[in-house]
C-alpha cells in the first residue's frame, strides 16, 4: 500500500499530545497517588502512643471511643490502656453482644467485664438481621445483655438490606420498641452514611443515629439525631492486633 504522507502540522500536534501526556504522567498521576497515601495514612496508621493518637482524632467531638467484638480477638486492655495511657483518651467503648437469635459474640462477657472492672465507659450492639423476626432477636440480645444504670444506651447495628425499606424500618423499630420496654432506653441505630441518606434520614422520627463514614466528615453530623459519627474502620492500636473502629461523639460519654 501507498505510504501516507504526514503534514508538519499533525507532527507538531502529535508532540504537543505526547507532551501534554507526560503532564499527565508526571504531575498529576503523582498528585493523585499522595493524595491516596495520605488518606489511606490517616484511618490506617498504628498508633504507638497516646500522643499519636490525638493527631488522628477529628476535632470539635467532646468524646473518642471504639467499638469491638470477636473480630478484634483477644484485647489485651491493659497493655491499651493502662501502660500506654490510652485511657485519658479512649473515653468509651461499645461492645457486641448477639448477632441475629442465635449468635453470642465469644468476646462479649470478657470485654465487659475488663470494662466494668476498671470503671471504663461502656454500652452494648447488637448486630441486626433484617430478614429474620426483630421480636426474637430483641429477646435474645436481651437475655444476653444485663444493664447497669450507668450504661451508655443500646445500639442497633444495621448494614444489611432488607426485604424492602419499608420493612426494614417497621422490624428496626419493633426491636427498639422492645428494648426500650425492657431497660428503659430508647436504642441509638448505627448505620453506614448511604443508609442514613436513603433510607432513614428524616424518616424514624424520634431515633438517634450513629453514621459510619471514612473519606469524609459527614455534613449531616449538624442534624439533631445525629450522634456519633465512626471514622475509621482501620484503626491499629496497641494491645488489638486486628483492625478497630474509631469513634468521636457529640456527646460527653465518659
Amino acid at each position: 500500500m501507498a505510504k501516507r504522507k504526514v503534514s508538519k502540522k499533525r507532527v507538531k500536534r502529535g508532540a504537543k499530545k505526547r507532551k501534554k501526556n507526560k503532564f499527565f504522567s508526571w504531575v498529576l498521576i503523582p498528585i493523585g497517588i499522595a493524595a491516596f497515601i495520605f488518606f489511606w495514612y490517616k484511618s490506617n496508621q498504628v498508633v504507638q502512643t497516646s500522643a499519636h493518637f490525638h493527631e488522628i482524632i477529628p476535632p470539635g467531638y467532646k468524646s473518642v471511643g471504639l467499638d469491638v467484638s470477636h473480630h478484634q480477638g483477644v484485647i489485651d486492655w491493659d497493655l491499651l490502656l493502662t501502660e500506654k495511657g490510652f485511657d485519658t483518651i479512649i473515653d468509651f467503648v461499645y461492645c457486641k453482644v448477639t448477632e441475629g437469635s442465635d449468635h453470642i459474640d465469644t468476646q462479649w462477657q470478657r470485654n465487659r467485664d475488663y470494662l466494668n472492672k476498671h470503671g471504663i465507659s461502656n454500652g452494648a450492639y447488637h448486630y441486626f438481621n433484617p430478614k429474620s423476626l426483630p421480636r426474637p432477636q430483641a429477646a435474645f440480645f436481651l437475655a444476653n445483655y444485663q444493664i447497669r444504670s450507668i450504661d451508655l444506651p443500646p445500639v442497633l447495628d444495621v448494614e444489611d438490606e432488607g426485604f424492602s425499606d419499608e420493612d426494614l424500618r417497621t422490624k428496626i423499630q419493633i426491636w427498639c420498641e422492645e428494648v426500650k420496654k425492657a431497660t428503659g432506653i430508647k436504642p441509638i441505630i448505627y448505620t453506614s452514611l448511604h443508609f442514613y441518606e436513603t433510607k432513614f434520614r428524616g424518616k424514624m422520627d424520634g431515633y438517634n443515629f450513629w453514621i459510619a463514614a471514612y473519606d469524609r466528615e459527614p455534613e449531616y453530623m449538624t442534624d439533631r439525631e445525629v450522634l456519633h459519627w465512626q471514622f475509621s474502620k482501620s484503626g491499629r492500636l496497641p494491645g488489638i492486633s486486628e483492625d478497630v473502629d474509631l469513634n468521636v461523639s457529640k456527646l460527653d460519654l465518659y
